[in-house]
């Protein structure tokens, strides 16, 4: 199985034009894909965090990237195919209101 990072981007105002039933449904299909094992959460606030040529850690409250609508949060899910992990992630929250979500493929690293 591979691992895949979804980051799902989302506000409170796509969330809340979106039909009561749609959400519901979305959030019992994210509470089923945690009972199988897909790690996930909501993002906090984020801090940037440098260490140019080793040479002492600096930090910056805030995102690094910037993007259209906040990111509202992170999972780690494991798939045979991202075809699979697409599948998946369609469904959540950020999915179906009025966001959308990335899905970045994990590769071991060296």
């Amino acid at each position: 199985m591979a691992k895949f990072m979804p980051i799902g981007y989302g506000d409170q105002a796509g969330y809340d034009r979106t039909d009561q039933a749609v959400r519901d449904a979305a959030h019992a299909h994210d509470a089923r894909v945690k009972q199988e094992g897909v790690e996930m959460g909501i993002a906090g606030a984020p801090v940037q965090v440098r260490n140019h040529d080793a040479a002492g850690v600096t930090t910056e409250d805030g995102p690094f990237m910037s993007s259209a609508l906040p990111v509202a949060g992170f999972a780690i899910v494991e798939a045979a195919t991202l075809a699979e992990a697409i599948d998946i992630v369609s469904r959540t929250p950020c999915a179906v209101a009025q966001g959308v979500v990335e899905v970045w493929p994990l590769q071991e690293s060296p």
